[in-house]
């Protein structure tokens, strides 16, 4: 039998997968670069990989995904708007997306902690989350 700590962080894992998914749809036409568009493209695959295993994952536990907090989404998508609205460049694209991953990261340490007797598979998927939200931080960094 499953934990309860295991299905709740694989579902904040989820719901954060989804939110990155949602911003670099937001972003990724508004890019001049072939090559940031490249990177994001590239991340967002990831994203989904990992969104599909968490997905599966918790069907498989009895459970159901979480939508991410729709003030969250709705500030996110202001935000993102009024931003590129003053300044659509690579520079604010990449800001944007930085600005996302830091709080990403932020939020899924803060999830491995809070369900610290989560199975290890699924803080393997939360670290794996971790580790593409930094790669992607670091290698937009360019554009900033």
């Amino acid at each position: 039998m499953v934990n309860n700590d295991t299905i709740e962080l694989l579902k904040e894992c989820n719901s954060g997968i989804k939110m990155g998914i949602s911003t670099i749809d937001g972003v990724i036409s508004r890019t001049t670069s072939n090559q940031l568009q490249s990177i994001l493209y590239d991340s967002r695959e990831k994203h989904e990989r990992l969104g599909n295993e968490t997905s599966s994952l918790i069907q498989k536990y009895g459970d159901k995904t979480k939508e991410h907090n729709l003030m969250a989404k709705s500030m996110s998508w202001l935000k993102t708007n009024a931003k590129l609205m003053m300044d659509e460049s690579d520079n604010t694209v990449s800001d944007l997306i930085t600005d996302g991953c830091n709080m990403g990261v932020k939020s899924v340490n803060k999830y491995l902690n809070q369900f610290d007797a989560a199975d290890e598979e699924s803080k393997n998927i939360a670290k794996e989350l971790i580790k593409i939200e930094t790669e992607l931080a670091v290698e937009i960094s360019p554009y900033l």
